[in-house]
């Protein structure tokens, strides 16, 4: 079934989501690294093909090697090729993310608290809202990865 294209069905909705997406990717002092890290666990949480195609590419061109990307999904088994940093963003990213089940649990917040200043910590919970926001747009409207079929 062909679904809406919710750019052009509603583009104040996605100025008004676009504006959140460029604040956390421009706006703050998270590194891009750690966004799209954040990112691409959050979207496959969710199961949004589209941006964990996007994410993957865009981890690739900030540097972290295919070994360790094809391994997000497991980093609890492949901490060592995480920073202390980003595995407290990881395990934000999924407590966030599965909010109805762990209620933002004191400790979690402790833990990802030590991590990072407040500001820093503020910004990297609405990057997780954000793209927690843009997975539910790219799923419901079946927005397609960019990646090619091969013959």
């Amino acid at each position: 079934m062909k679904r809406a294209n919710w750019f052009t069905v509603s583009p104040e909705g996605a100025k008004a989501i676009g504006a959140l997406h460029h604040f956390v990717t421009t706006g703050t002092a998270l590194p891009a690294k750690l966004i799209h890290l954040v990112f691409l666990r959050v979207s496959q949480l969710n199961g949004c093909a589209h941006c964990i195609d996007i994410h993957t590419r865009d981890l690739i061109k900030e540097g972290m090697s295919v070994d360790t990307v094809v391994l997000v999904p497991v980093w609890h088994e492949a901490e060592y090729l995480f920073s202390e940093q980003e595995r407290a963003a990881l395990a934000w990213a999924e407590e966030v993310t599965r909010v109805s089940e762990t209620h933002a649990s004191d400790a979690a917040y402790a833990a990802a608290a030590a991590a990072f200043s407040e500001k820093d910590f503020v910004d990297l919970t609405l990057t997780v809202a954000a793209m927690n926001a843009i997975n539910r747009l790219g799923i419901s409207f079946r927005l397609k990865p960019r990646a090619k079929a091969h013959a």
